[in-house]
């Protein structure tokens, strides 16, 4: 079974900083592309970020843009999503999605319909 597992979310002030995690397991991790959705409370579910595969390149919606850094580490099949400067509007279920259909060095996978999983979500809540 192919499983996507978020981590690192929680309660934190405007201004402060989170870093989520997203462990795949049963998918050729190294040979996907990866992203970030959320889905802030009463809104639809929004694109965030994506990296390619292997690595290296990536592209964030202009929300987001200068504060989040998306990463992977494809030794441990981990993608991680840096979120500084975190405001209030952030508040959300950010969710973690695997793209296998991607061809390499592809950084521009912001549609729910191109990714093929997805994780349970984790709740990321910014206070003002």
């Amino acid at each position: 079974q192919v499983q996507l597992v978020e981590s690192g979310g929680g309660l934190v002030q405007a201004g402060g900083s989170l870093r989520l995690s997203c462990a795949a397991s049963g998918l050729t991790f190294s040979r996907s592309v990866m992203g970030w959705f959320r889905r802030p409370p009463g809104k639809e579910r929004e694109f965030v970020a994506t990296i390619a595969w292997p690595g290296g390149r990536t592209y964030y919606a202009e929300s987001v843009k200068g504060r989040f850094t998306i990463s992977r580490d494809n030794a441990k099949n981990t993608v991680y999503l840096q979120m500084n400067s975190l405001k209030p509007e952030d508040t959300a279920v950010y969710y973690c999605a695997a793209d296998i259909g991607a061809a390499p060095y592809t950084a521009r996978s912001t549609r729910e319909s191109e990714y093929d999983y997805w994780g349970q979500g984790t709740q990321v809540t910014v206070s003002s």
